[in-house]
């Protein structure tokens, strides 16, 4: 590889590094969305939720005088009670998603979430292998991975984001109101680091076009 070329693949990998971390993040976390109920009457206990690709947490929380109709924010303090979506563990209850999850689109979510890791993995091991001498080739097939994992992960948020999107049109929730919380910001920035670094990893990597019309490829000087 060109000594230009080097600093440019060596910021390239630092970004999908990043990109990396937070996917991992996004994937282990269940804060991709918050819920909240109704709240008619204040000084009563209400119910708020969030969830991720895996399981959803409850938490109970003693609403004080206060204009919202919404049960939280979910930072407050309250008993708190987390399980595995039912059909993750079927020996788990989770009977506040029987009605208002999308059981194919949570399933989907989690597989789309799995093979984005799939991707990173088989990225990850072509990127080191290309340290040896002279393998500088094995960076193009490890951008298309990092760029594969990112839209992976693109496509599990939007899974997530129409699942919640029906819950809350759904006439059988007790939800009315959602927000995205930090899983799912650590998802899109994961996306925006393994696309764009995959791409910019893979023009790093391609060979010195020619520098004159006459010269081929073949012609050109080779990288070291």
């Amino acid at each position: 590889m060109s000594q230009t070329k080097a600093p440019k693949v060596r910021a390239t990998l630092f970004c999908i590094l990043v990109g990396i971390v937070l996917a991992l993040v996004a994937v282990v976390t269940d804060h991709w969305a918050v819920l909240s109920p109704e709240v008619k009457h204040h000084n009563a206990t209400c119910e708020a939720a969030h969830f991720g690709l895996w399981r959803i947490c409850t938490k109970r929380i003693v609403m004080t005088d206060s204009k919202d109709k919404t049960c939280g924010p979910i930072t407050l303090p309250g008993e708190k009670n987390c399980s595995y979506f039912r059909h993750f563990n079927p020996g788990e209850t989770s009977e506040i998603f029987e009605v208002t999850t999308q059981k194919e689109y949570s399933i989907s979510a989690a597989a789309i979430a799995v093979f984005s890791l799939g991707f990173i993995i088989m990225g990850t091991t072509c990127a080191l292998l290309s340290c040896g001498r002279k393998r500088d080739y094995l960076l193009r097939p490890a951008s298309m991975f990092y760029a594969f994992a990112g839209l992976c992960i693109f496509l599990s948020g939007e899974v997530t984001r129409q699942s919640v999107k029906r819950m809350i049109d759904s006439e059988h929730t007790a939800w009315i109101d959602y927000y995205y919380s930090w899983s799912f910001a650590c998802a899109c920035a994961a996306f925006v680091l393994l696309f764009l670094g995959g791409l910019a990893l893979l023009l790093f990597s391609l060979p010195r076009m020619p520098q004159n019309p006459w010269e081929s490829c073949m012609d050109a000087e080779p990288e070291h």
